[in-house]
Formats: structure tokens, C-alpha cells, sequence
């Protein structure tokens, strides 16, 4: 039987690091912008129908939510000034490439174990009442529900200086990145996630160098893994659980 030839995906391609450049190619270079441009290099490869949108925010930094913000996003929409619109516009951008994305991809380097502050404003940019979830507290049970359309994937491509960051190891409860986001985003609906990272930077030795060579090895896995699940008939496809 042959498969039909899948549509395109839009994919929304984030970088956060304060380093400008990529590991193994920049003096300096970062590490998580090394890995995510390798994951959507390698994307685009397979797949060139694809659009990428690519925002950079450890270069250009989203506003952080003030006062004003505040006052804006949790006024009803036809009650709101033009001022406070103005205020949300930012906002509303961020979201509505968040709404458009298939597959979300972060570059998120570990910085004093949590994320860097850009990528945090971000975060707090597209966590929004009444827009990506919603409030409710008359609704019987849970008031709070998510908002973004089903079906989206997000990737967490990190670095650490230090290691055993990963589940089980010895200092995974001060890993405050992952969760960081995948809480927050999780919460907003979207909950399929798979997190990659460098370890070992500041140590400069051999371990810095497998744990590069696995985790690029890692991100190539993943890229076909997720490739060949888009090329399946959605009937041979298991079902997500559900929650």
C-alpha cells in the first residue's frame, strides 16, 4: 500500500542560550544551540515541506510581565484599552506561533539550575489566561483547563556544566530546567515531551566529548523515531494515554 505524502508540520524552533554561537564550530559556541540546530538541520532534511519558525530569545528577549501586563491579560478582552493591547501584543505573537507548531523546539542551556531568564519570559508570556488555559471557579472539579490544540511534541535540548541531572542521578532534584518547562507547558496542554542534554562543560575532558557524541547520537534517534511515526498510517499508530 503506499502512504499518502504527509502534509506539512510547522515547527517552532527556540534558542535561549546567552552564547551566540554553536559548539564545535564557535569560539565559545553553546552547547544547546549546537543540538537543536542539529535536530532541525536534520529535520529539514527529511523533511523540506516543513516551516520552520525560529526565535531567538537569548538575543532578543521577550518583555517581562509587569504590572501593566497583568492588568492587561487578566482584563476581558473587549473591556481593554488600546494601551493595554498594545501591552499584549508581544504576547500574542508568542502564542500564536505556540498554536501553530506541530513540534517545539528549545534550546535550554542550565543556568544556576534553572533556565536562562529570556526563556523564562517567554514562558511567561504564552502562559495565559483565557487564551492557552482557562479558569473557571464555578466548574465543578478541576477549575483550570488547557487550551492548546492536541497533538503538538515538545523538545528540550539542554546543557549543564556539571553532572547526573537526569532522573536518578546525583543531582537530579536540582535539575529545576526540565521540569520548569515541562510543568508549565504540560498545564497548557502540551504534555508529550523528550528532553536531551550536554553535561560535563565545565569539566573540558573526555566526558564532555562522549556526552556531546550521545547526545547528538541521541537527537539523531529521536528526529527519525519522530519522522517515521509521521510516515505510519494513523491506524498502525497506538493510541496516547489519555491525561
Amino acid at each position: 500500500m503506499t502512504i499518502p505524502q504527509a502534509s506539512a508540520l510547522n515547527i517552532l524552533h527556540i534558542d535561549s542560550s546567552a552564547r551566540p554561537g554553536l559548539s564545535g564550530r564557535d569560539r565559545h559556541g553553546s552547547h544547546s544551540r549546537r543540538l537543536s540546530a542539529r535536530l532541525v538541520r536534520r529535520w529539514s532534511s527529511a523533511r523540506p515541506q516543513d516551516r520552520i519558525v525560529y526565535r531567538d530569545v537569548g538575543s532578543v528577549p521577550p518583555s517581562h510581565v509587569d504590572a501593566e501586563w497583568i492588568a492587561a491579560a487578566f482584563s476581558p478582552p473587549e473591556k481593554r484599552s488600546d494601551e493595554q493591547h498594545a501591552r499584549l501584543a508581544e504576547s500574542d505573537r508568542l502564542i500564536a506561533e505556540l498554536m501553530a507548531a506541530d513540534l517545539v523546539v528549545v534550546g535550554a542551556p542550565m543556568y544556576n539550575f534553572g533556565m536562562p531568564a529570556p526563556l523564562k519570559a517567554w514562558l511567561d508570556n504564552i502562559v495565559r489566561v483565557g487564551v492557552t488555559f482557562g479558569f473557571d471557579r464555578k466548574r465543578a472539579g478541576e477549575p483550570y483547563w488547557p487550551m492548546l490544540p492536541a497533538g503538538k511534541r515538545l523538545v528540550v535540548l539542554g546543557a549543564r556544566g556539571d553532572y547526573g541531572y537526569d532522573p536518578g542521578g546525583r543531582q537530579a532534584d536540582a535539575n529545576f530546567v526540565e521540569v520548569g518547562l515541562k510543568a508549565p507547558l504540560a498545564y497548557i496542554g502540551l504534555r508529550d515531551a523528550t528532553s536531551i542534554a550536554i553535561e560535563y562543560d565545565e569539566f573540558a575532558d573526555e566526558r564532555l566529548a562522549r556526552s556531546i557524541a550521545a547526545a547528538e547520537g541521541a537527537v539523531d534517534a529521536l528526529v527519525d523515531r519522530l519522522i517515521g511515526e509521521r510516515a505510519e498510517p494513523l491506524s498502525a499508530r497506538p493510541l496516547s494515554p489519555v491525561g
